[in-house]
Order: structure tokens, then C-alpha cells, then sequence
């Protein structure tokens, strides 16, 4: 049998290009290694009773679009809302709590304990986000031009394609052009006085990468973990009902409904070509399998260098390509606690716990922390990101017990294997003894413990060096030169072989619009 497409990877971008390219009539086969859907946002049973969102925390940046496209809500995906955006805990007993709200006017009157000053701005802070992503908004679901080919001056009638954009002043615009190179400590000086407010918002900023926010271009990450719909200042979020694998069960069902295949635990191991077409691809056990086109969700490096092979690839392709900063630098330990962790001078009740809980008491700590890791070395006082997903959603843990999911950066990436031995166990008790000091009770509460650092992230979930973006999203990474310049348009120099995942534009987190982009894009094509 001769499939119309075959996918490789069932990670959330795979299963939405096979979605749609399943919805306009196309028989699709979607062939994944681990045994569960999803990739980096699967949910997983890690210990009886117990299921956690092993990779990312929720889906707040997936895109409207595909779930009103796809009809993802008819398929059983469905979303828990929170009054809570952030919680930032404090040690110090005089220090008001810091708690931003998706109420923007309750941020506002929370944040007069702190900085009057702060509070009067944060309203129009919110809107000049608003302001800054409304272009960003659009262009991530348009296929950038090729550059390379054509002339430079398509650029501007790709951007003005958007409606949005459109609709911004030429004030707004060279506000967006002067801010997109700038750091986001350089952003958030300007705005707020406040180092812990600016400690909060800024921690997103670095998100998936090995920088500070002291680095250029680190202002448009923290633009770009504001595309979705929530208001809070902080990034969008939102939960899924049964965990963020449910996300990947509801595209699963819309593969299946339009006659695709899905089979997991079915490694491939190399894409089958000839006369430098793709045709097809050969599993580990041997068996070829032969297809139209073939369609990667694998990172650019793997995908090249593994799957394809560097020897049928130009030098010069294969330099770019080699050139892409991967530098996995983010840790994950989940928890299955018996109790929940009692925060130092935390407001009473459990609502400031069902948003994210962020340490990360100022940008020049986060700073620190990345002083660490660019010499190789884990953050001896790291940010950590904190979600309690069973408060919101009890289904997640045993009756009375509680999930907890902790982001760490930075933990980068090591390849020795000596070293990977006991890296796990530094970094799972860096993460313990950091969080305790805020929450003296948490070792008491453990029951179980899963750390996943930039090695297991490579090893488990095959994205090279540990790069959860596949490839950093700094600026000579981005639109048009993403993964590389001259092949942003998800092709690649393998007829009929393309690219889905986020090592293409517009890059990583929860989104789906790689792979949205990339399936339109082969519709168009073909």
C-alpha cells in the first residue's frame, strides 16, 4: 500500500498536519516511537493514580483557529479556566503578596500594595502587549517568503498581509520595530519599578532557551508567549480537562475519523529516497513503508542528520543546518505530593495556587541564574515555573493527593555519559531544596518524584540536545530563516520530504501552527 502522506512523530504538530491533510482527503499514516501520543505535551500515568503533564504545562498558545477548524471540542477537548494567572511567593514576612489575576482590574488593585507607581502602568502595559502581538498574531499562521529566491521587498506584503497588521498606526510599527531586537530587561525597566514584578513577567522571556534577559531579542519571546486569549500580563495559559494529553487524543480522533492511521511504538529508522525524492521510509524492524510525500515533526537536526543522512545533503546545506543553536537548557521534575505545599507568608485559602507559581524574585537573579548555565553549569539558584494542575482539574491525582509539575531553568544540556548519571539527581534536589525554602513542608509531602533534564528529553523524546523549541527562537532564527534561511517554507532539498514540527516557523510551545502551516502549505503544492 502506498499512503498519500506519512508522518513522522505523533507530537501535537504531527497530529495536526495529519488532521488536515486527513480532512481534505488525503490518506494519511502518523508513525510514533514512544507508546503514548503527544511528544513533549503528552499526559502520562507515572505512578498509579497519579497522571502529569510530563512535558508542557498547559495550552494556553494553541491557536483558536485549529480548534474551530478541526472541531476539537466535539472530539472531547475542553478547557478549565482560573481567576489565578501568577503567584509569586516571597520570604520576607513585610512583602505583600504579588498575585496577578486574569481580572486585569484586580491585578491593578493588588499591585497599589506594591508600587503605585506600577499599578497605574500595568493597565497600559496590557495594551501595548496587545498592540505589539496583534502582527505577530497573523503572521505566524502565514508561510514566510523565501527570501533567497525572490526579492527582499516581498517581505513587506507578506507582513501587511495580515489584517491586523493592517490596522496598526505607523506609531505602533516603529514602536514593534524598536522593541523586537531589545532584551526584556531593557522592556520592563521601562514600564515598572517594581524588581519583583519585573522578576515575574520577565521570566518568560528566556522560555526554552539559553539566554538571560539581558539578551537581545529576548523581548519577542515575551511577546510571543502572549498570542493567546488571557490578559494577565504574565503569558497565556489554559488548562485542559484530563490534562494537556488530551489535546493529542482530540486531534488523534480527528486522524482517525477521516480514515488515518496512527501506530505508536513504530520508530522509524531512515526516510527512503531515490534519485533524491522521497518515497517512503523504513522502520527498525526492517519493513519499508512507501508514501507520496513524507512529512518529519522531528527537530531539523534529526531529521537531516539521522533520518536522512549528511552524505546526501550539500556541504553547504549541511553547514547551515549543523549552525542551528539547539542548547536545551530546561529541566522538569514532577511530584505526587500527599498534601499541598504550605507557601512562607502565602494568603490564606488555595485560589493564588491554581495559576502558575513563579520563582523567580527579580531579573537580575533569573541574570544570575544564566550565569551558571552558560558555563555548563545547572543554576545553583535556578527560576522554576510551578503549576498544581489536580487542584483545578482532581481527576489528575488519588482523592486528597496532589500532581505538582516544576519547570527549571537552567539545567543545560550534558553529553558525557558520566556525567548524565547523577545530573538527574543534582538537579531534582536543586529544584527540592530551592522550592522548600519557600514551602518548608514540601519534602513531607512527597510520594514520588520523575525528573527529566535536557538528556532524557533527548533520549526519551528524540529533540536534540534537549531542545524543547527544536532550535533556539532567537532573532537569526526566526520567520523567514527558520530552521534555516532559504528553506522556511517547510520544504527541504528532498523532493517531497518536508518539515511540520517546531524547528519551523513560527517555532515552539503548544501551538499546532507548524504544523497547520505546514499541511496548508502541501495542500497549496499539491
Amino acid at each position: 500500500m502506498t499512503y498519500d502522506a506519512i508522518i513522522i512523530g505523533g507530537g501535537h504538530n504531527g497530529l495536526v498536519a495529519a488532521a488536515y491533510l486527513a480532512k481534505a482527503g488525503r490518506k494519511v499514516l502518523v508513525l510514533e516511537q514512544r507508546a503514548v501520543l503527544g511528544g513533549a505535551a503528552a499526559t502520562e500515568e507515572v505512578l498509579p493514580g497519579f497522571r502529569f503533564n510530563t512535558g508542557a504545562h498547559d495550552a494556553g498558545l494553541f491557536r483558536q483557529e485549529i480548534i474551530d477548524e478541526l472541531a476539537l471540542e466535539k472530539h472531547g477537548l475542553s478547557f478549565i479556566s482560573s481567576p489565578v494567572a501568577a503567584f509569586t511567593p516571597r520570604l520576607q514576612a513585610d512583602a505583600p503578596p504579588l498575585i496577578l489575576w486574569n481580572d486585569l482590574k484586580k491585578t491593578a488593585e493588588t499591585l497599589s500594595a506594591i508600587s503605585e507607581k506600577d499599578a497605574e502602568s500595568f493597565p497600559r502595559y496590557i495594551e501595548h502587549i496587545r498592540t505589539m502581538t496583534a502582527m505577530l498574531d497573523e503572521i505566524i499562521l502565514r508561510t514566510p517568503p523565501n527570501l533567497f529566491e525572490n526579492r527582499f521587498a516581498d517581505l513587506t506584503p507578506w507582513l501587511k498581509s495580515g489584517l491586523k497588521f493592517k490596522r496598526m498606526g505607523k506609531q505602533d510599527m516603529m514602536a514593534f520595530l524598536r522593541v523586537l531586537p531589545m532584551s526584556a530587561w531593557q522592556f520592563l525597566d521601562e514600564w515598572f519599578e517594581s524588581e519583583r514584578l519585573k522578576g515575574l513577567l520577565g521570566s518568560t522571556s528566556i522560555f526554552g532557551s539559553l539566554q538571560g534577559p539581558m539578551a537581545a531579542g529576548t523581548a519577542f519571546m515575551l511577546f510571543y508567549q502572549h498570542l493567546g486569549a488571557q490578559n494577565s500580563g504574565l503569558a497565556s495559559s489554559r488548562q485542559i480537562k484530563g490534562g494537556i494529553g488530551q489535546l493529542s487524543d482530540a486531534l488523534a480522533a480527528v486522524v482517525r475519523a477521516q480514515g488515518g492511521e496512527i501506530h505508536t511504538e513504530t520508530p522509524v529508522q531512515k526516510i527512503v529516497f531515490e534519485n533524491g525524492v522521497a518515497t517512503g521510509v523504513q522502520l527498525q524492524d526492517g519493513e519499508i513503508i512507501s508514501s507520496k510525500i513524507v512529512i518529519s515533526n522531528a527537530d531539523p537536526k534529526r531529521t537531516f542528520f539521522e533520518l536522512v543522512g549528511a552524505r546526501h545533503l550539500g556541504p553547504e546545506f549541511n553547514r547551515k543546518v549543523r549552525a542551528i543553536k539547539m542548547k536545551g537548557s530546561t529541566a522538569k521534575l514532577n511530584l505526587a505530593l500527599s498534601a499541598l505545599p504550605e507557601f512562607v507568608n502565602a494568603p490564606s485559602g488555595q485560589e493564588h495556587l491554581q495559576g502558575h507559581i513563579v520563582i523567580c524574585p527579580s531579573l537580575e537573579y533569573l541574570e544570575r541564574a544564566y550565569d551558571d548555565a552558560k558555563y555548563g553549569r545547572f543554576s545553583e539558584q535556578p527560576l522554576l515555573d510551578i503549576t498544581i494542575p489536580s487542584l483545578l482539574d482532581p481527576s489528575l491525582a488519588p482523592e486528597g493527593k496532589h500532581v505538582m509539575s516544576i519547570t527549571m531553568r537552567y539545567a543545560p544540556f550534558v553529553s558525557k555519559k558520566a556525567d548524565c548519571e547523577h545530573y538527574g539527581n543534582h538537579v531534582r534536589n536543586k529544584i527540592i531544596d530551592t522550592l522548600a525554602d519557600y514551602a518548608p513542608n514540601l519534602r513531607d509531602c512527597i510520594e514520588h518524584s520523575q525528573v527529566l533534564t535536557a538528556t532524557e528529553w533527548q533520549r526519551e523524546y528524540g529533540m536534540t540536545e534537549g531542545s524543547i523549541l527544536h532550535g533556539q527562537m532567537g532573532l537569526d532564527q526566526l520567520l523567514f530563516m527558520r530552521p534555516i534561511p532559504g528553506f522556511g517554507q517547510y520544504h527541504t532539498p528532498i523532493e517531497n520530504l518536508y518539515l511540520c514540527g517546531a524547528g519551523t516557523h513560527p517555532g515552539g510551545g503548544v501551538t499546532g501552527a507548524p504544523g497547520r502551516n505546514a499541511a496548508k502549505e502541501i495542500l497549496k503544492k499539491r
